[in-house]
């Protein structure tokens, strides 16, 4: 059965959600402004081994409105209510920029209920990122004009860090940039709100670090995000030197490889 399509009662209002498969359920994150469909090649990938679901986190997509300030906090709340709402006790968490940000607040605050995290091309969101992130709103800030000149600056901002050819990938962006409710900026000042320095240290669970090589927004992050998880009983690296901002759709066959291999590390060691 290919993709299905559902909303969860949450106290946000609806939360909306795309699965496919069966087996451990595994989470997926999208980053600012997007929505399920950053995952649309991901997902019946990891399908063949997981309930792969990746939900609009509340504010994005097809999910209820959330008002400023938006937290990295809420969005994990959100994320465990379409748990709770979906009867799903355990998971995987896998998030991509501002969804790996609320993977690390979500192991940190309930690790108890995850077996692993994937942190893909995570931020890292310390003091000095809080300066330079919390009122700017970062790559998708452009004020709506009435000559419709936001959305060709939504599309110039976003286009040096796509890898060509970058239509239809735009599209998609764009598309859920525009979607009723979404603020393209509030995400990333989001994230320049979280205090990450303050619980990634907490996160309990096996971590896969996944770092696209042509993503200058992430790429440096890798050795400060290693050398924070002091709470996490392994930490794995993967380098996808081919991949950018958007990894998790142009490089959906290797991010699903690396997952495949990190859950069969998992296994090794727990069979020592």
């Amino acid at each position: 059965m290919g993709v299905r399509f559902g909303y969860a009662d949450t106290s946000f209002g609806q939360l909306h959600y795309a699965e496919q498969g069966s087996g451990p359920a595994l989470l997926m994150l999208h980053q600012t402004p997007r929505s399920w469909d950053e995952f649309r090649e991901l997902i019946p990938l990891l399908a063949v081994d997981f309930r792969a679901i990746a939900m609009d986190m509340p504010g994005f997509g097809a999910s209820a409105a959330l008002s400023a300030p938006q937290t990295i906090e809420a969005f994990a709340c959100g994320a465990w209510e379409l748990l709770d709402g979906l009867g799903i006790e355990r998971a995987t968490v896998l998030g991509h920029h501002t969804g790996a940000a609320v993977a690390v607040e979500m192991a940190a605050g309930r690790g108890e209920r995850l077996d692993a995290v994937v942190l893909s091309s995570c931020p890292w969101a310390d003091a000095a990122y809080r300066a330079g992130h919390s009122n700017a709103g970062g790559v998708d800030r452009a004020d709506r004009t009435p000559d419709g000149g936001h959305l060709r600056t939504l599309w110039e901002l976003r286009r040096p860090y796509y890898p060509d050819p970058v239509t239809d990938l735009l599209d998609r962006f764009i598309h859920d940039a525009l979607s009723f409710g979404v603020d393209p900026a509030e995400g990333h000042r989001a994230c320049g709100r979280y205090r990450m320095e303050e619980r990634i240290g907490a996160v309990p669970v096996p971590v896969l670090l996944l770092a696209a090589g042509a993503d200058p927004f992430s790429m440096p992050n890798l050795p400060k995000l290693r050398d924070h998880l002091t709470g996490a009983p392994m930490v794995e690296s993967v380098v996808i030197e081919s991949g950018t901002v958007a990894l998790v759709e142009r490089e959906a066959e290797e991010v699903a490889a690396a997952v495949r291999r990190f859950f069969a590390s998992i296994e090794a060691g727990m069979a020592q």
